[in-house]
Order: structure tokens, then sequence, then C-alpha cells
């Protein structure tokens, strides 16, 4: 089993950036495809992000593309989401989770492995 830990969320004023990250052990991170989710209160966890195993290909939700960007790097065991112009509706926990890497997926119940979160405050 993989183990997966988020950081680098915190707050910040609506247009700023943050890069979040998410490092993986246990298991060698090249063997998974990964994605980002984020769970706002009192709404469902929504897909933001997802990126093959070797670093490519990656898909995003409609309201990330343009401003966030998924990377991984795999000598570091360390995958990424670097988002820029953050609006308030940005605001949430933020989760990294693993999959097997044969397809990419938006459906957080394909992921296996989940950290445990990081959250992002947005302020307007």
């Amino acid at each position: 089993q993989i183990q997966l830990v988020e950081s680098g969320g915190g707050l910040v004023q609506a247009g700023a950036s943050l890069r979040l990250s998410c490092l993986a052990s246990g298991r060698n991170l090249g063997n998974y495809a990964m994605g980002w989710f984020r769970q706002a209160p009192g709404k469902e966890r929504e897909f933001v992000a997802a990126i093959g195993w070797s670093g490519g290909p990656t898909i995003y939700a409609d309201s990330a593309k343009g401003r966030f960007t998924i990377s991984r790097d795999n000598t570091k065991n360390t995958v990424y989401l670097q988002m820029n112009s953050l609006k308030p509706e940005d605001m949430a926990v933020y989760y990294c989770a693993a999959t097997m890497p044969v397809l990419l997926y938006r459906n957080p119940n394909q992921y296996s492995d989940w950290g445990q979160g990081t959250q992002v405050t947005v302020s307007s």
C-alpha cells in the first residue's frame, strides 16, 4: 500500500498562488497514476486534475483549466499541484490519491489510496 501526505496548503488572498505537494512512501510512485481532488464544506469531493505514471497525459476539471498545473517527479516520489489566480471558490481541503496507471479517472471511487488532505483558504 502506498502512503500519501499532502502539504503546501494555507491562507492566501484571491489572485495569489499556492503549490501543493503530495509525498508518497511505501511504494514506488511511478507505479501509479495520481489525482488531486478537493472537498468544500457541505459539498461532495470533486475532481481537480490527474496525471499519468510517467508525467503524461494530464486531465483537468473545467474549473482548473488554465489556472492549475499538475506535475510529478518520480525521483522524489512527489506529485505537485500548482494553483494560480486562486478564487474564493477554490477554498477546500485538497487531497491527492493514487490509482492503477492504466487510465486517468475523474471518479474518486476509482482511486484506492488517499492522503489526509491539506486545507486551502482563499480570502476575497
